[in-house]
């Protein structure tokens, strides 16, 4: 079956060129088909208003999936790289909309990512308050004698002309760009289309496409087509999330990926009479596993892994708020991790200061045979400094800077990462993320050698 997926998607793969055009083919594709559904909606509009007055959102600080360089990346929206590739940087409570731009985006990363610079815990929280109880008032009852002939020729009720409500209507279509380099000769490059329809009954189905390259110099590259599909809902006061997927590559086994999020309120969100979000704990458990996407060697030596741990939300009061997450991870190679990351964030109007935590433990040390980062003792911390302003009505922008230190196998050196994000507003339905990251931050053990990465992200988002 791999083989026909191969010979289905790879019509030449010693073109480049021809590969990037049916990555983006098969995106335009997805994108074209569900803009046909959207179209065909008779009752689009109605359904696209729908909006629980039980729900609550509020935008929350983001740890960008990039790297322990983008800790910090607000949200506005990736996911961390979704991520877990981020984006980034977002996230809010999904329905009322408090003091913080920009939108929530739902973006399950399923890539697995363990090193530091692309750690991403992927903050997305969502709340429900309890729905106001609705109580119509009862029929007055009339005070004139029901008359029998009246009975007997009341003409049969009326038929409803309002329109059914649509199994499914077309919510989001939001387009990641992630281009990663390294001073080793490594890019990374991940264009993906997430397209999310919203039930008649409030849940989430979204479905996950794009286009991966892996390159380094003196190895043949690797293209890779990810396919995903994935739900979202309640059960009861709990949200939980879940996906699928397979990775279908050019010259590599395909390979299946899954993960799952359950989240629920600790602590019911308090919030202000002016609509800002004061007071909320939110806890969740995580679980992820699919191919380790850091670089070609790890997925020539076809390493997966299984990731799992808990994340904690706090909100503490509101302009302060603190994140912690723990993750477990056991490899296909025998090796296994323990990575933490803490984050205390303070705001203080258009200006922000945060202090940032990781560390990363593998039980051995597989660079050199899996390709992976994989140290025995890895610790980052930093302070971060952060403004984010609007610039015009239309563009709002953060800058962000990154000071502290690290250490690998016992030796401190600094650790600095320095980022930008500008997000364009189009239109109500329409906007757009750029972004731009430089970090110094370790994702390899070269020895003595400087270590630099540069990130470049995007992300195009339009809603219906």
């Amino acid at each position: 079956m791999a083989d026909s997926f191969r010979r289905y998607f790879f019509v030449s793969r010693s073109s480049l060129y021809t590969e990037l055009i049916l990555g983006c083919l098969q995106i335009q594709l997805g994108v074209i088909c569900s803009t046909g559904i959207w179209i065909l909606s008779e009752a689009k509009l109605q359904a696209a208003q729908w909006k629980s007055s039980s729900e609550l959102t509020e935008q929350v600080t983001r740890v960008n999936p990039e790297s322990a360089e983008q800790y910090s990346k607000l949200g506005t929206h990736r996911e961390v790289r979704a991520d877990t590739r981020a984006k980034k940087g977002e996230v809010n409570f999904d329905h009322l909309k408090l003091s913080m731009p920009p939108p929530y985006r739902f973006q399950p990363k399923p890539i697995l990512m363990a090193a530091p610079e692309n750690f991403n815990p992927d903050l997305r929280l969502r709340t429900v308050l309890p729905e106001p109880p609705q109580n119509p008032s009862p029929p007055k009852a009339s005070s004139e004698p029901v008359k029998p002939d009246a009975v007997l020729s009341s003409s049969p009720p009326k038929t409803s002309t309002k329109p059914a409500t649509p199994d499914a209507v077309l919510e989001s279509i939001d387009t990641d760009y992630h281009y990663d380099s390294d001073s080793f000769g490594q890019t990374n490059f991940f264009l993906d289309s997430t397209i999310q329809f919203r039930l008649s009954n409030g849940n989430k189905i979204f479905f996950k496409t794009g286009f991966n390259l892996f390159e380094q110099r003196g190895v043949e590259s690797i293209s890779n087509f990810p396919l995903q599909v994935g739900w979202q809902g309640k059960i009861g006061e709990v949200t939980l999330q879940t996906a699928v997927g397979v990775d279908v590559f050019n010259r590599l086994p395909t390979a299946i990926n899954l993960n799952a999020k359950v989240e629920a309120t600790i602590s019911p969100p308090q919030v202000s009479s002016s609509g800002q979000l004061r007071s909320l704990v939110v806890l969740s458990g995580n679980l992820e596993q699919g191919p380790y996407k850091s670089n070609i060697r790890t997925l020539d030596n076809q390493i997966t892994a299984w990731r799992f741990g808990p994340d904690l939300y706090w909100q503490i009061d509101r302009d302060t708020t603190l994140f912690s997450s723990l993750r477990l991870g056991n490899y296909n190679d025998g090796n296994s991790e323990v990575q933490s990351f803490s984050r205390l964030e303070r705001k203080f109007g258009q200006f922000s200061l945060a202090g940032n935590l990781f560390t990363l433990s593998y039980d051995r040390d597989l660079e050199r045979t899996s390709g992976y980062f994989s140290p025995p003792d890895f610790l980052l911390y930093n302070g971060e400094v952060a403004w984010e302003g609007d610039i015009a009505n239309f563009l709002r922008c953060r800058l962000a800077a990154n000071l502290g230190r690290q250490r690998l196998k016992g030796v401190f050196d600094n650790a600095n990462t320095y980022q930008t994000l500008c997000t364009v507003k189009f239109s109500p339905n329409l906007e757009a993320d750029l972004g731009y990251s430089f970090s110094n931050v370790r994702s390899q053990d070269p020895g003595g050698s400087a270590n630099g990465s540069n990130s470049l992200t995007g992300q195009l988002r339009v809603k219906f």
